[in-house]
């Protein structure tokens, strides 16, 4: 009954967030705030993983493909096929509800103990609105991100095929090009754009209902990338079915 009512609690506070909203000019500077903190701050960490995720699969799929009869650009094939379809939109976004989430979670749980959320709300402001919405439309950049992610990541698998002595560059290459279909990005993407929404909103409910003092906030933070790791990977299966299935 109780993860029954954190539902329930979670959809209440998604309909508040998109009621009374804050003025524009206000709202703007909040917005650009948040996609500095949240998107543009965490380039560094997505393009780094996504390097040496991509390099990891080449290696791992040329060491299973080690026999004559197989054909080299069936490794470009599979990095492509794994960077695009799961390792870029699910992993970084895993990657993101640790970093990214743990930081909503604790900056919104520290303005709860100072009661700057009970201030908020005695000038009669929409404290979920001017909280949650900044961030929920800052991860619409997510993509951006996501797309940067697969170039990076089949980056990394080409560079490691090709001085690592997997396989020739133009035989990587043509394994890229087999086969595509573009649908696979769209998918990708869709991914993404709900993985990001439950990115910015799961930690913001844990943060926001929280109580208790400076303890609870970390304690909150980490109850918040557990459950927003389970969302994520619920969702992906949900969304796979759906999708490609």
């Amino acid at each position: 009954m109780k993860h029954l009512e954190a539902i329930g609690k979670y959809f209440i506070m998604i309909w508040e967030v998109f009621k009374k909203p804050t003025k524009w000019p206000i709202m703007r500077s909040l917005i650009l705030k948040e996609i500095d903190e949240l998107i543009y701050g965490s380039m560094g960490i997505i393009i780094f993983i996504s390097f040496f995720i991509g390099g990891v699969v080449t290696i791992q799929t040329a060491l299973n493909l080690n026999s004559p009869l197989l054909p080299k650009s069936l490794i470009g094939f599979a990095t492509r096929q794994s960077v695009i379809l799961e390792f870029a939109p699910t992993f970084t976004s895993i990657i993101m509800a640790g970093k990214v989430g743990s930081y909503i979670t604790s900056s919104i749980g520290t303005m709860r103990v100072t009661e700057q959320i009970d201030a908020l709300e005695v000038m009669g402001v929409n404290s979920l609105n001017y909280l949650v919405f900044p961030k929920i439309i800052a991860t619409l950049m997510y993509p951006f991100a996501v797309a940067i992610s697969m170039f990076v990541g089949i980056l990394g698998g080409w560079i490691a095929a090709v001085f690592g002595g997997y396989a020739p560059s133009g035989e990587f290459i043509k394994g890229l090009q087999l086969d595509f279909d573009s649908f696979h990005v769209t998918y990708a993407f869709i991914k993404s754009v709900v993985f990001a929404f439950v990115i910015a909103t799961v930690p913001s409910y844990h943060g926001f209902y929280m109580k208790g003092g400076a303890l609870e906030v970390g304690k909150a933070s980490t109850t918040s990338f557990v459950w927003t790791s389970v969302v994520i990977i619920i969702t992906n299966y949900i969304l796979t079915q759906l999708l490609l299935g």
